[in-house]
């Protein structure tokens, strides 16, 4: 066997894909893996973008915005995409405001990182408007927002369905915001593979490796009740329904396979988010 790390964030819809791809209960992986051994590393999405910058493991999640900065140690898997087709982060705060009146006075806005796509979104939803921002641990945004330490803050996983729950409303939906604005998919997050892998595994083994990627999604969609009970763990306090919405959300035929509109959304998000200096310009993005 040859043991390759795989790494992602701990939410539900990262864990129900990549289940079957390992051993969770003691039986052994429930798909064929053939020579590989799948080991699950899970870490928050900004813990993530940081470790890819060292190509830490083989493969791993990554923000959409931070692909630029990674592309020379990482390509994009066509599936494990996250996208988001009219719904996405949601900025919220205390108060119910408008987005202007929010950019009316410099807001000290949270963030769920520096390298995340919710970031880069906001800021080109800011444009030329001032803003602050501060990276703060995705799980306590909601609380710092309650406590006034913000005066808004982009939620991301289950707080997007959650946030009513602490009392704060919705100022905008980035994923709706962007497709009326560009008609096209918000591109969230993605799964990457070391672009040297074939050169220390074998010819063919990126080929190899992404089809049971695409094996192990295809396997959690059609046995979804296990799927979803072990998603459930990673949810924070939401329920089975709760976790089933946002698995429907973010586990879906995008996540198969980017297709030409998400290759499509993925080019023009990171050419506008590189127009407000949110992310390095890159000239060519590798999908295989």
């Amino acid at each position: 066997m040859r043991k390759i790390t795989l790494a992602h964030s701990p939410d539900p819809d990262d864990a129900f894909m990549w289940w079957p791809l390992a051993d969770i209960d003691g039986t052994g992986p429930s798909i064929d893996v053939g020579q590989w051994e799948f080991e699950l590393v899970m870490k928050d999405i900004e813990s993530l973008n940081v470790e890819a910058e060292d190509a830490r493991y083989d493969i791993t999640a990554i923000s959409i915005a931070q692909y630029p900065r990674v592309a020379k140690q990482y390509d994009l898997t066509a599936c494990g995409a996250s996208l988001g087709d009219g719904y996405g982060p949601k900025l919220v705060s205390k108060e119910k405001i408008s987005i202007d009146v929010l950019f009316s006075n410099t807001p000290k806005i949270a963030v769920p990182g520096d390298r995340t796509t919710a970031l880069a979104t906001l800021r080109i939803l800011a444009g030329d408007r001032e803003m602050a921002w501060e990276s703060v641990d995705f799980t306590k945004i909601m609380d710092c927002v309650v406590e006034d330490q913000f005066d808004a803050g982009v939620v991301i996983h289950e707080g997007q369905l959650s946030f009513e729950e602490y009392g704060l409303h919705e100022i905008c939906d980035f994923g709706q915001w962007w497709q009326e604005r560009t008609g096209l998919l918000l591109p969230l997050g993605g799964n990457a593979i070391r672009s040297d892998f074939d050169h220390r595994c074998g010819k063919g083994a990126t080929r190899e490796i992404t089809k049971l990627l695409k094996e192990s999604i295809l396997f959690a969609m059609a046995n979804r009740e296990k799927s979803l009970a072990w998603a459930t763990k990673w949810g924070r306090g939401i329920d089975m329904q709760s976790t089933d919405t946002f698995v429907e959300m973010y586990v879906n035929n995008w996540t198969l396979d980017f297709g030409d509109e998400g290759r499509k959304a993925v080019k023009q998000f990171l050419s506008e988010a590189t127009s407000v200096g949110a992310v390095p310009k890159i000239d060519e993005i590798l999908f295989v």
